[in-house]
């Protein structure tokens, strides 16, 4: 008798589903033009696109790094000097600024691969902590703790958004949700790809992953680099919408935020990177008393996510499409 042979699994949100998000998305600036609402989406998907990031290390290959801020700093700082200080125009210094942190990423997974496990995160966690203590002592670059004051938003967006009778916080809006388009877009098609599968075999256990022919340690590298490189992306986007930077949002605290998100939104899905932001983003802004005790109420948040839905927000949905499934016919064995 012949087993069933399951389909493989579909992403949680269908492509179809994808395009009716974004257009919605797209449209509220013309139906809700309210400055602080497009505060909201802005910082939304910022923090999503360092979560999709941070998602092709932890969600597909299973490695934990603690610098990922670190590196959303350093593409925000180099878009801040470029701009500022060698009088650079944005739409160049923003893809300098992902290659710098995409090359940094390499120098880093060439020794934080060395090790395994535990040792990898608190290496990682250590090299974060050296950028933030560089970012925050440089002072004749970086400001030190003044900080970089002034920076312009890019060049000719303003006046693309008048064109088309939308303010200035209408085009940052688009901007961002272009550029999250592209994010997903683009982990969507790694995590498709033979790359991104092997990735996923990684996760499964290094060795097993080199039994089938995979080079472990080069994969790695890669995933480093696209983790990196997507980080800087949203630190360049930041720099411009802020204006200001300071030492604060490149710390640990920034990438156990990032962290907080990924884990309620859901790990190693396509939809989780989003609906994390969205969710507990949304929802600190809205009850400003949480703000300062955000930690004290998400902690315990977090672990009854990961007791009751350790796939997170995007898992459960997905266990709900799987309740509502059509049950299969049952069909007798063939006798031989």
């Amino acid at each position: 008798m012949r087993g069933n042979v399951l389909p493989p699994r579909r992403p949680i949100w269908g492509w179809l589903t994808w395009v009716i998000v974004f257009a919605l998305a797209a449209l509220v600036p013309l139906f809700s033009p309210s400055g602080y609402m497009l505060d909201i989406g802005v910082n939304i998907m910022i923090y999503a696109i360092l979560a999709y990031g941070l998602n092709v290390l932890l969600g597909y290959t299973g490695l934990l790094p603690l610098a990922h801020a670190g590196f959303f700093g350093i593409g925000a700082y180099a878009v801040g000097i470029l701009t500022l200080k060698a009088g650079w125009n944005f739409w160049l210094a923003w893809p300098v600024a992902v290659v710098i942190c995409a090359l940094a990423g390499l120098l880093l997974g060439l020794v934080a691969f060395r090790t395994k496990g535990d040792a990898f995160s608190i290496f990682t966690l250590g090299v974060g902590v050296i950028i933030m203590l560089v970012i925050n002592k440089w002072d004749s670059l970086t400001g030190g703790n003044d900080g970089l004051n002034g920076i312009l938003p890019p060049e000719g967006l303003e006046a693309a958004s008048r064109a088309v009778g939308l303010k200035l916080s209408g085009g940052f809006y688009y901007l961002a949700l272009i550029s999250l388009a592209l994010t997903v877009l683009a982990v969507a098609r790694a995590r498709g790809s033979v790359f991104g599968r092997s990735l996923i075999a990684i996760r499964g256990g290094d060795d097993l992953a080199r039994s089938a022919g995979i080079d472990v340690y080069s994969h790695k590298l890669r995933a480093m680099m696209l983790s990196t490189a997507i980080a800087g992306f949203a630190g360049g986007l930041y720099a411009v919408y802020v204006g200001f930077l300071g030492s604060a949002a490149t710390g640990p605290v920034q990438t156990f935020t990032v962290l907080l998100y990924l884990l309620v939104g859901g790990l190693g899905t396509l939809a989780g990177p989003l609906l994390g932001p969205a969710v507990l983003y949304t929802l600190t802004q809205n009850l400003k008393g949480l703000q300062d005790y955000q930690y004290i109420v998400f902690g315990p948040l977090l672990v009854l996510m990961i007791m009751f839905a350790p796939q997170g927000l995007a898992g459960l949905w997905d266990r709900f499409r799987a309740r509502r499934a059509p049950a299969a016919p049952k069909t007798e064995a063939k006798r031989a």
